[in-house]
């Protein structure tokens, strides 16, 4: 076994000592769990606020929790973040987070494996992307950041399974996660008035526009699938 696979099996007992046997630690990641599992805003936000001074923190760890083993869409915190916070310090907060908890994630594929991983998620889940990670690499990535809909964690971990090297994951991750951060933060500030429907349209826009690249991406590798065999 690797040194690297030993210290992150050793960390993650350590973390699972400190829940089951720290109470304040198990009532905090409880009551996150809970308010992440509600799927409301407003609960959220209430959640959040209530830790006062220490919001900031409390929202940086809930992005990282979501990240590694909820399903639930990092989408919800940035709207929150941005109602406490102001889209600005929000978006910031948001996109700082979140970068954290897909390099976490990342690197637990990327050291435990394929097996470790689909316990965590599903193996269906992760086929589903398996063949996108091979034809388009890294443009996977981007353009999956910027669907709420797509599960943040699933996609760390599956390019995590992949040869991609992490920078060149980082930094993808980074360019399809800041312009959905900075839209979303803008609308969690606004989500009171117009936001709303803005929210729903700009959900549509984005699942439209993923849709004609994957026809498009599918039409072009037929092509190139008949050209060559007409060239034979």
């Amino acid at each position: 076994m690797k040194k690297s696979q030993i210290a992150l099996i050793v960390s993650v007992v350590v973390l699972l000592l400190v829940y089951f046997f720290v109470e304040p630690v198990n009532s905090f990641i409880n009551e996150s769990v809970g308010a992440m599992k509600a799927v409301k805003l407003e609960d959220t936000i209430a959640f959040i606020r209530s830790y006062g001074s220490i919001a900031a923190v409390v929202s940086f760890f809930l992005m990282i929790l979501q990240s590694i083993v909820s399903p639930i869409p990092a989408f919800l915190i940035t709207l929150s973040n941005a109602a406490i916070f102001g889209w600005a310090w929000g978006a910031v907060l948001s996109w700082t987070s979140s970068m954290v908890g897909a390099a976490i994630c990342f690197y637990i594929a990327r050291i435990l494996g394929r097996d470790v991983v689909t316990k965590i998620t599903s193996n269906r889940a992760l086929q589903s992307l398996d063949g996108f990670f091979e034809r388009y690499g890294k443009y996977t990535i981007v353009v999956c950041r910027l669907l709420p809909f797509v599960s943040f964690d699933l996609v760390s971990y599956a390019a995590g399974l992949t040869s991609m090297g992490f920078w060149p994951f980082f930094i993808a991750t980074g360019i399809g996660q800041l312009p959905a951060t900075i839209v979303y933060s803008y609308i969690g500030q606004n989500f009171g008035g117009g936001g709303k429907q803005l929210f729903v349209g700009l959900l549509l826009l984005f699942s439209v526009s993923i849709v004609i690249f994957i026809i498009k991406s599918v039409y072009n590798e037929r092509n190139k699938e008949t050209k060559a065999t007409v060239e034979e």
